[in-house]
């Protein structure tokens, strides 16, 4: 029996490209080589593993008319167009779960950075100013008494919440739609749960419907005291507003580990001393990257196998047609 071919696009991990090696025939291309894919090979591509590095736009999914499944590497899959899979009976896949309590623990921790200015006073450590000019000053921020309003209360935003409450933060969250299980108050806009918190967790993952969304009226609700903190996606905010409030005064600081134009970063927000910043490593460590490589894999084995595949996302809720 053939090995279905599987177009792996950019590096990924080895647990990924050997796991499928053992299963598939398997042609990886870079970024720079898919405008120049060769025809043939389009014709025979059944499935395609990807990170969030190389698109799988609709250009690309039209060349592929054999093409049953996109296995996405990662909970966020705005660099797939799922809506036209959907339209052409394509299955997209993601991998949720396995990396929530990671961004979890990332998300937390950012805000305590952020909040106390702990990377900040390390730099000051390391610099000698301890000995030359005493003590680091004392810090405006700090988690006593703040409100958390979480914009995205999935996997992931449950998960700090959890955490939050162990620091005593009230939490808040707004969606589209209220969760009839969860006791936290809902807002049904952003401006109103800014205007509540003064604190702003962004979970919310990219995309058309939520771009900018988090924009100068809504850093302007959450106060001089406010604090914004992103381990979603960096479209979410409207990074010119963001540099604005932080500048003037409008909000307090910021901690965010993903960007508008990854891995660009504003020259504005790395000249800020206040700001913490981070190179997207929510959920990099070995442990949780290797289950989302597992993951990964495990979304196309099933589907060719068993014609299942295991975490489909909400628009794609298809089975293989054998």
């Amino acid at each position: 029996m053939a090995l279905a071919d599987i177009l792996m696009l950019g590096r990924m991990l080895p647990v990924v490209e050997e796991t499928l090696a053992s299963r598939f025939t398997v042609h990886k291309v870079g970024r720079d080589e898919v405008a120049s894919l060769d025809p043939g090979l389009a014709a025979r591509i059944a499935g395609v593993a990807c990170g969030a590095h190389v698109p799988v736009d609709a250009p690309l999914i039209d060349r592929l008319p054999k093409l049953e499944i996109v296995a996405n590497f990662g909970v966020g899959y705005d660099s797939v167009d799922a809506a036209h899979c959907a339209s052409k009976g394509i299955c997209v896949t993601n991998t949720p779960d396995v990396l929530s309590e990671e961004v979890a623990d990332t998300a937390l921790g950012l805000l305590l950075m952020t909040a106390r200015e702990l990377s900040a006073a390390e730099r000051y450590l390391r610099a000698g100013n301890w000995v030359g000019k005493g003590p680091y000053p004392l810090t405006a921020g700090t988690l006593r008494g703040r409100k958390l309003g979480i914009l995205g209360l999935g996997r992931i935003g449950k998960a700090i919440a959890r955490r939050a409450e162990a620091f005593g933060m009230e939490i808040h969250y707004h969606g589209r739609s209220r969760q009839a299980d969860v006791a936290y108050p809902y807002h049904p806009t952003l401006a109103g749960m800014a205007e509540a918190c003064d604190t702003l967790m962004v979970v919310a993952p990219g995309g058309a419907s939520t771009r900018g969304i988090v924009d100068a009226g809504v850093l302007k609700a959450l106060g001089p005291q406010g604090i914004v903190i992103n381990v979603g996606r960096g479209t979410v905010i409207d990074e010119p507003a963001l540099v604005a409030a932080l500048a003037d005064g409008t909000i307090l600081s910021a901690g965010l580990d993903v960007f508008a134009e990854e891995p660009k970063v504003p020259q504005a927000l790395i000249d800020m001393e206040r700001v913490v910043l981070l190179p997207h490593v929510g959920s990099a460590s070995r442990h949780t990257r290797d289950a989302m490589g597992r993951l990964c894999a495990e979304n196309l084995i099933s589907w060719f196998e068993t014609g299942q595949p295991v975490t489909p996302v909400a628009e794609t809720p298809f089975e293989r047609k054998v």
